[in-house]
């Protein structure tokens, strides 16, 4: 089978998760994560971490978008974990902790890994892992 050709352009991610309210859950990652709003409004969010896109929402039920109707039709996010990278950790376990957020695993490092973690559900139920170098931790 011959070789295909080495690619040259760039891919980044741009996730976007079915909310059942926008701007609460846009409040919520803005306050975890660190991160601005760059559209906002009830039916779709842009959130934005110096400029770049971090995590798109959406609204249940509207436009007719495949996989985005029914949100009661499976459980959501089940085998997907929204996996994010700081370098404050800190202020993110803080945040976390003031919104009172369901842990489903504390602050730790991760032995494999080396690295920081915790992970909790978001006010939909979706995993949000978030992460960071172990050096980026001060405490």
């Amino acid at each position: 089978m011959p070789s295909k050709p080495r690619r040259t352009g760039h891919v980044r991610a741009q996730p976007l998760i079915a909310v059942r309210d926008v701007e609460a859950s846009s409040r919520w990652y803005q306050e975890v994560l660190g991160c601005e709003s760059g559209h906002g409004g009830p039916e779709y969010e842009m959130l934005l971490n110096n400029g770049e896109l971090v995590l798109q929402l959406h609204a249940w039920d509207l436009d007719e978008h495949a996989n985005l109707m029914g949100p009661d039709s499976a459980p959501r996010g089940h085998g997907v974990l929204l996996w994010f990278e700081t370098t404050d950790f800190d202020a993110c376990v803080d945040a976390a902790r003031a919104l009172k957020v369901e842990w489903v695993e504390a602050p730790h490092v991760n032995l494999n890994s080396r690295r920081w973690e915790f992970w909790v559900k978001d006010p939909d139920g979706y995993v949000v892992v978030v992460a960071a170098e172990s050096r980026a931790r001060r405490s």
